[in-house]
């Protein structure tokens, strides 16, 4: 009865942690997937908040520029104000030397060269006059083509204010859908490898070296590699024909438009190696995990969706020193991600 107590709890703990772990690690890969989003949207956010930065800085100077025009203005409008006074003074000195010429005209002749001065005189104040009217005539154009040139500078500072608020709208909108895009993915990726790890179950049933822990497809080392070696052994061949094959109808079944791939990651225990062509863990557990990307790829798998890494010793199962801990931390472990 002792022993009967001992199996039901031991059939009941490991599953217990092994739902706990597996929830772990969904909660984990939700964070990263959150991050990965938030990350693309800063960077969207940030490439609009450049643009805007250009708005604005076209905004300040057609500001510039209108209080540049706007001045010259008040200029030409003094300037107007002027010749206006000092024509308005020679038409009266004008007058007043015709109503002098009026009076002389009467006079006897002895007055004829004063007249003649005076005449003169006057002509010479009628071309003055001309000219300063001539001049104002030009200010007024001038007047006229500056007003108009205010009138577009204000026309299209109010262009880039409409343009401004308007990209501020659609930043807005495209976080908004850039959040539905990225969850709609993750619910798609998700999916897929859900089913992906159910045939791996099924196909792999039975097998106490190979194994699904959360998001990863587990092999030990020892089905696939001999001790101290980056070749893959014949005796983890069928199975890796099995995963080559599984993967080759996920590919079918995942739309083009989802980034996926699967990692490929080697891992070693801690005994260190130092050997002409594995000088430290770091080299033995890279080249294992590019043989067996080399493999799938032999058997029909896209290379571009098949990524391999190295951890050696660094991230064990079992920080331990036994031999059951140094087994479990040599092996291969697929993930599929994005």
């Amino acid at each position: 009865m002792a022993r009967a107590r001992r199996q039901a709890r031991q059939d009941y703990w490991p599953g217990f942690v092994d739902a706990m772990a597996s929830l772990l690690l969904v909660i984990i890969f939700l964070l990263s997937v959150f991050m990965l989003a938030q990350f693309f949207l800063s960077q969207e956010i940030l490439g609009k908040d450049s643009a805007l930065t250009r708005l604005n800085t076209q905004i300040a100077e057609l500001t510039e520029l209108l209080q540049l025009e706007r001045a010259n203005s008040v200029d030409l409008e003094t300037t107007i104000a002027s010749l206006s006074a000092t024509l308005a003074g020679v038409e009266g000195e004008r007058d007043s030397l015709t109503a002098q010429l009026s009076g002389l005209g009467a006079g006897a002749t002895e007055k004829d060269g004063q007249i003649a001065e005076l005449s003169s005189e006057l002509a010479s104040e009628r071309e003055i006059s001309a000219e300063a009217a001539a001049q104002v005539a030009l200010l007024n154009q001038q007047m006229s083509a500056l007003r108009s040139q205010i009138a577009a500078l204000e026309a299209a500072l109010d262009a880039s204010e409409l343009r401004d608020s308007e990209s501020r709208t659609r930043i807005a909108d495209l976080g908004r859908r850039l959040n539905l895009a990225l969850a709609q993915r993750v619910q798609d990726l998700s999916r897929y490898r859900s089913d992906f790890f159910g045939q791996l179950r099924e196909i792999l049933a039975g097998r106490d070296d190979i194994r699904i822990e959360g998001d990863r497809f587990v092999f030990q080392s020892e089905v696939l590699f001999s001790a101290g070696d980056a070749e893959i052994a014949g005796a983890g061949l069928e199975d890796l024909d099995a995963l080559a094959d599984a993967i080759k109808q996920l590919e079918t079944q995942i739309p083009p438009d989802i980034p996926w791939v699967l990692q490929i990651e080697g891992h070693t225990d801690k005994r260190p190696i130092n050997t002409p062509r594995f000088p430290s863990n770091w080299e033995l557990s890279a080249s294992r995990a590019i043989s067996v990307a080399k493999y799938l790829v032999d058997q029909g798998i896209s290379p571009t969706r098949l990524v391999a890494a190295g951890f050696g010793e660094f991230q064990p199962i079992d920080p331990g020193d036994t031999d059951e801990a140094y087994r479990l931390n040599r092996r291969i472990e697929f993930k599929l991600t994005d």
